[in-house]
């Protein structure tokens, strides 16, 4: 079927009280995996493109890889920007054919923050593409994006109600203490933040950096209020451990394909186990 909008996945998982995963894709290995996945689940399913999976593998070819994947899929299908960084950016994805965008105004104040989400909405809106903003600062490193520690900051729930009434977005990206890419230890999310927030806005909330996360602490997420939930970090430790085991067991080998295949299985049962944790299989239309 034709890539369908974030903001409806989105809709139907706030009605069912489960959440949506949003899986990261660098290669046509991971897009077939996420599709394989969601499929195997009966899940509907997010694919995210990072600005570095753009830089990587070209915005044309990300594009056509899940246009053609959600086409011959049985399940629905988004293609969201993930973490993008600037007007010119997003425009380019949505003329390219993503049916989600995120426009991440968190390094900006408040008011800046609202004006970029705005000026993103004017023109997403009209087309019927998704917007996710993001509020307060997740540490860690996404690609090219890279908040310290010291930098990182909690979303108020106060200005969380504040961003919403004045951009009307279609989902929010909070930050309760998750972080991108790996953690050094056991990461604490302040649900009592979350349940506020979750009170004060009308919007789907969106948990990032969750590789790593407990299962039972995204479980306790979803059912606070998260109806999106990012994960690329354990699909690239999957995908490369079982990579990484062929070339060590047969380091003559010199067909990708031998590689690849059991990176991708890797990746597809990975995957399949998030969807389960999340709730979301089944729930494909």
């Amino acid at each position: 079927m034709p890539l369908v909008s974030m903001k409806s996945l989105l809709s139907q998982a706030e009605k069912g009280r489960y959440a949506i995963g949003a899986f990261n894709c660098n290669n046509m290995e991971i897009v077939q995996a996420i599709i394989a996945a969601a499929t195997a689940e009966k899940s509907p399913v997010i694919i995210q493109a990072s600005q570095g999976a753009i830089k990587y593998a070209g915005i044309d070819y990300i594009v056509a890889l899940t246009k053609l994947a959600a086409e011959l899929a049985p399940v629905p299908v988004a293609l969201h920007l993930d973490h993008g960084t600037s007007f010119n950016q997003v425009m380019q994805c949505i003329a390219k054919g993503f049916s989600s965008v995120m426009i991440d105004g968190s390094k900006y104040s408040l008011e800046e923050n609202i004006q970029v989400t705005n000026k993103v909405l004017d023109v997403a809106i009209p087309c019927g593409i998704s917007v996710e903003a993001e509020l307060g600062k997740i540490t860690g490193t996404e690609d090219d994006i890279y908040v310290h520690e010291k930098e990182s900051m909690y979303t108020d729930p106060a200005e969380a109600a504040y961003f919403v009434e004045h951009t009307n977005v279609d989902a929010l990206a909070i930050a309760i203490g998750t972080a991108h890419g790996q953690y050094k230890g056991e990461p604490k999310l302040d649900l009592d933040r979350l349940v506020q927030i979750d009170k004060l806005v009308d919007v789907p909330l969106v948990l990032h950096g969750s590789s790593g996360v407990p299962d039972d602490t995204i479980k306790a997420a979803i059912e606070r209020g998260i109806r999106k939930v990012n994960i690329d970090t354990n699909i690239r430790e999957a995908f490369m451990k079982a990579a990484k085991e062929v070339i060590i067991a047969n380091p003559n080998e010199i067909d990708p394909r031998k590689m690849l295949t059991p990176a991708r299985e890797a990746a597809i049962e990975i995957i399949r186990e998030k969807i389960r944790i999340f709730g979301s299989n089944g729930k494909a239309e």
